[in-house]
């Protein structure tokens, strides 16, 4: 299996301090992996470093065969970031901003088919019968599924989302797996940024968990205790913490634990 990503050595500092360690990241070519960790253990800065958002202190990234850089086939990338405004200031369309995730440095002008395209991609993440409202109306939760959508109208090769589902409701959330199941059934590559795995989670198949811009666990995604809801349970998440092995009857699974 050739790899759709392929990061090695990976360091990226921020105002002089190191936000991502020496992080070695493979994802294959149809592979859906979920890139977990606390708040401030460098999900978001990786992520975004191997998109080419924020420079490298070192290391290497290749997506899709090619370093990154102009060669990358970015028209074959989606990328949604973390809970960012869908409005720019400019009235639009949920359509028209959708439409824009057609184009790239060298596609100028959207395809003959790219209204439809569109609307096919708003009615993946349950808005479709919003393709003609602006998007300034549109709740925080509407507007981060446009954003998703954008990503979803290029029918990439590869996906990279963070933390897609943060504010979206249960039934949206259920909404976007299925069109997630459908991308990765065709052959995409997914790589997500998670809290937890939620609605997601039968879609993943290996989970990166960060620490403190390291990796400190890479396998089969962590299961939560079985007595997750109960009342005064003190919360055991996929997404802080330390990686402890618990045993169940298939052998050791890792899960992550955290004090609230």
């Amino acid at each position: 299996m050739s790899e759709a990503i392929d990061a090695r050595g990976v360091v990226v500092e921020l105002g002089g301090a190191p936000i991502v360690r020496s992080v070695d990241l493979a994802v294959g070519e149809g592979e859906v992996v979920a890139l977990l960790g606390a708040n401030g253990s460098g999900k978001s800065t990786l992520v975004r470093s191997l998109v080419g958002v924020v420079p490298l202190a070192a290391g290497s990234v290749r997506l899709l065969g090619a370093t990154l850089g102009r060669q990358v086939p970015w028209g074959d990338v989606g990328y949604v970031p973390q809970r960012v405004s869908a409005t720019s200031g400019v009235p639009a369309t949920a359509c028209e901003v959708v439409l824009s995730g057609t184009l790239h440095g060298r596609r100028l002008r959207p395809p003959r088919d790219g209204r439809e395209r569109a609307c096919a991609a708003l009615a993946a993440v349950g808005l479709g019968a919003e393709a003609d409202t602006a998007v300034r109306t549109l709740s925080g939760g509407q507007q981060q599924r446009v954003l998703i959508a954008r990503a979803l109208v290029r029918q990439p090769r590869l996906l990279l989302l963070d933390e897609p589902v943060a504010g979206v409701d249960v039934p949206s959330q259920q909404t976007f797996a299925r069109a997630l199941a459908e991308l990765a059934a065709a052959g995409t590559t997914v790589l997500v940024v998670l809290h937890e795995l939620g609605a997601l989670a039968p879609l993943i198949q290996r989970a990166v968990v960060l620490r403190h811009g390291a990796v400190v666990h890479d396998g089969a995604p962590p299961r939560p205790a079985p007595d997750h809801a109960a009342a005064g349970h003190e919360h055991i998440h996929p997404h802080d913490g330390d990686v402890d092995p618990v045993h169940d009857e298939s052998g050791v699974t890792p899960t992550v634990r955290w004090q609230p």
